[in-house]
């Protein structure tokens, strides 16, 4: 994962096609993915899209949904 922002990523987070969760409801917990050029998915809290993104590889997008899905951050919840 990686947060740099250089200007030419700036410019694909803008025009990138976002997508918010389902699940975000209307209490500000606004989270949105969107895939970019490069392979990398880029999340951001879509309440403060100014405070910028952070970037996955694809493996790394595939194991936390993985870990999503068998149970293995209930905890945080």
């Amino acid at each position: 994962m990686t947060s740099d922002r250089p200007e030419s990523t700036m410019h694909e987070l803008d025009t990138a096609p976002w997508r918010k969760s389902s699940f975000s409801g209307d209490q500000g917990v606004c989270v949105e993915t969107a895939p970019l050029a490069d392979g990398r998915i880029a999340v951001r809290n879509s309440s403060d899209r100014g405070a910028g993104a952070v970037f996955f590889t694809r493996a790394e997008m595939d194991a936390w949904i993985k870990g999503c899905k068998a149970g293995e951050f209930d905890d945080l919840r």
